[in-house]
């Protein structure tokens, strides 16, 4: 059994770093987020100077039973062809992570469809997608550690290989019921707050995944503790994501937030380990309904509003640049006296 032990960065150091960054020239606060967030990055990193290093985006895909209860506008196959299109070059995921240098993985977590050992997708298969958690639990308890565990796995690799930052995708058509879901059970939030259009539903689409879901909510017969939630309604490509991000932290790594279905694992994780928000810079609103709910949940201010919705990572890697601009800022503009300037507050 995976268990994680998250160290929460020492904030002691923040005040250097702020005094740094209130001393570059510049009027103090005028570059505002990327402040922020080159302060948040040397507190992750513990140093005046962070760096990022061998960025990843690890896309984890699975298919769901809940899929089967008509509850998107996008039929299940799509999963296993959009892995095609990843490991092909033509999906969003790739074009971005392909124009900013940024390293992609393509895991396959429980996608219902046999990919025949192909070395492109990394196998960490639990089974031929999850259980429909209508009428039954998503994953057993033993399958959710499998997947954290794997998740882990798949961080360790490029850990190894020399990566800093990480951010995560997800593919698997339903899964914005499961992140409906687990915003509902883990904050109490109504699910009317909650349940959105997903992958393009119409409103009478929206009213039956509401309907739907309510059910699978009044179905519920666990014992409300966050794993045991996680378990019932997560999908395996949204538990190994959870996984992941939890071992990213526990190494100190920087963790780039994408939207709705990538913020709903990491409430996950946080339900877990709420540690693991220290180490998380939120790269986007999406247009997803409820996500800016989940932000304020979670204290996340984000870095871009770009009406994102389709997932994969690719708010976080749009979003990359700018966290690329906010260390450079640090690390590299000229302090007041240095460049003899004269500093005109306090």
């Amino acid at each position: 059994m995976k268990t994680f032990s998250i160290k929460r960065p020492d904030r002691a150091i923040a005040a250097q770093l702020q005094d740094k960054i209130d001393d570059l020239t510049k009027p103090k606060g005028s570059l505002g987020l990327l402040e922020e967030t080159a302060l948040k990055i040397g507190v992750i990193q513990q140093t005046l100077t962070p760096t990022l290093s061998k960025p990843y985006n690890l896309v984890f895909a699975g298919d769901h039973g809940i899929a089967d209860e008509g509850v998107s506008a996008t039929k299940k196959e799509v999963t296993r062809q959009m892995v095609y299109n990843f490991i092909g070059g033509g999906a969003g995921v790739s074009v971005f992570a392909r124009q900013h240098g940024i390293g992609l993985k393509v895991v396959d977590a429980g996608v219902d469809h046999d990919f025949g050992g192909m070395p492109e997708v990394v196998h960490k298969k639990i089974a031929f997608g999850t259980r429909n958690f209508l009428h039954e639990p998503a994953m057993t308890h033993d399958e959710l550690h499998l997947a954290l565990e794997r998740g882990a796995e798949v961080v360790d690799d490029i850990h190894r290989e020399g990566s800093n930052v990480v951010s995560f995708g997800e593919m698997g058509i339903g899964n914005t019921s499961c992140s409906s879901m687990l915003m509902t059970m883990l904050h109490n939030v109504p699910l009317d707050k909650t349940v959105g259009a997903g992958s393009g539903l119409d409103d009478k689409g929206v009213r039956h995944k509401f309907d739907v879901l309510t059910r699978a909510k009044a179905s519920y017969k666990g014992d409300r503790s966050a794993f045991d939630i996680i378990a019932h309604f997560s999908g395996y490509e949204m538990a190994m994501i959870t996984g992941g991000m939890l071992r990213a932290a526990e190494l100190g790594m920087v963790i780039v937030v994408d939207g709705f279905n990538i913020t709903a694992s990491l409430m996950a994780a946080a339900a877990l380990h709420p540690e693991v928000l220290d180490f998380c810079i939120y790269a986007h609103k999406s247009n997803e309904g409820a996500h800016k709910l989940m932000l304020d949940i979670l204290g996340g201010t984000p870095l871009l509003q770009l009406e994102l919705r389709l997932g994969e990572g690719t708010g976080a890697l749009v979003a990359y640049p700018i966290i690329e601009s906010a260390v450079c800022m640090i690390n590299n503009m000229s302090s007041f006296s240095a460049a003899k300037v004269t500093r005109s507050f306090n």
